[in-house]
């Protein structure tokens, strides 16, 4: 009886197993399984439920697909870490030959297996590093970032917004940056109050940093986190809310004005018509709002009078290339001129980016 019992505790134990290992399999569109299909591989380093970024990026997949009819296939929740490499080489094993990582974290091991693998394309999202096979591939969010700042400048009554940060790195020091020169050009006695989570995809602690502003006083609070915890938050306050990644309206109905957003899709199909064409070259790529890859949400019944109407004047100075956002004079949060008049930030001076601007309160650990 009592080996019974043992075979059959091992029994449940080699099917959890089975079970725990098949959740971890890459998901591979169902119905799209033709061997004469290119295949595509696309890594998120979030859920694809998250409703931002991991969503935006997966709204491109969709996209690609339907454009080009290629075959994709995808993991979620991958950790920017070694598991990565692990991530992209089944991907290769079951015949991708694109692959498109679509966070910070993977690219040095996307650089690696590059070098590992000349015949696939690789392509990372939001890093710097390319290879003969390897791309880089961004948007200038900043842009966008600003036209929200614009309507959080004219909302807020306190003249305190808060805005819940990932990590210290140039590309969130930047949108905050863009976001207060944004606030500012409307309201100069606003300012900006900056609190670290130091996540990308955390709903309980993204939500609980939004309380801790929240406790500040501030009656608009903004974003750069992957999840609608913080903009829930300002819902359940009563507050206004500006979003990021996907247009969230329907997540706090009450609260969200706007949201600076991605639209990947166009991106993910001209490159994988250049290889399918055989003309794909290495690059690194940084659009704009003019190409399309980065936009301001549509303002919700929630943005305040006159926001439309000052939102498109700014937005078709930048268009016309009349309007540059990191053009001097500018000065950083302690008073010092940085950028002087008439002076406009390179690429290379945004992208690396690690001072604050006059008007955010917040420090940077460097």
């Amino acid at each position: 009886m009592f080996k019974r019992k043992i075979s059959i505790l091992l029994v449940l134990i080699l099917v959890i197993s089975i079970f725990a290992s098949c959740s971890k399999e890459v998901y591979e569109n169902p119905g799209s399984n033709s061997e004469d299909k290119l295949k595509v591989g696309f890594i998120y380093v979030g859920p694809i439920g998250d409703g931002g970024w991991s969503f935006a990026h997966n709204d491109g997949r969709l996209y690609l697909e339907e454009e080009l009819g290629v075959q994709t296939i995808y993991r979620e929740a991958v950790p920017e870490g070694p598991e990565v490499e692990k991530v992209m080489k089944d991907m290769i094993d079951q015949g991708a030959k694109v692959i498109f990582a679509t966070s910070f974290g993977y690219m040095d091991y996307m650089e690696k297996v590059s070098k590992e693998y000349p015949d696939i394309k690789f392509f990372h999202c939001s890093g710097y590093k390319t290879t003969e096979n390897m791309a880089n591939y961004f948007g200038r969010m900043y842009e966008p970032r600003y036209l929200s700042g614009i309507v959080a400048g004219m909302k807020t009554q306190s003249n305190k917004i808060g805005y819940v940060a990932a990590f210290e790195i140039p590309e969130v020091i930047r949108g905050i940056n863009a976001f207060t020169l944004g606030v500012q050009s409307v309201n100069p006695d606003a300012k900006v109050i900056v609190r670290w989570t130091r996540t990308w995809y955390d709903p309980v602690k993204e939500k609980e940093a939004a309380k801790a502003l929240l406790d500040e006083d501030v009656d608009v609070i903004a974003q750069h986190q992957d999840t609608t915890g913080p903009q829930q938050a300002a819902e359940e306050a009563g507050v206004y809310a500006i979003g990021y990644n996907t247009d969230s309206f329907d997540k706090a109905p009450g609260s969200y004005m706007t949201a600076p957003i991605w639209k990947w899709g166009p991106y993910y199909v001209e490159q994988v018509k250049s290889i399918i064409e055989d003309r794909w070259e290495k690059h690194s790529y940084w659009g704009g709002m003019k190409d399309g890859i980065v936009e301001l949400a549509p303002l919700s019944k929630n943005a305040p009078g006159g926001a439309s109407e000052k939102v498109e004047e700014v937005k078709k100075k930048i268009l016309d290339g009349e309007f540059n956002i990191f053009k001097g004079p500018i000065k950083d949060q302690d008073g010092n001129l940085v950028v002087e008049d008439g002076q406009v930030l390179t690429d290379k001076e945004m992208l690396s980016m690690n001072w604050f601007v006059e008007g955010v309160e917040g420090k940077i650990e460097k």
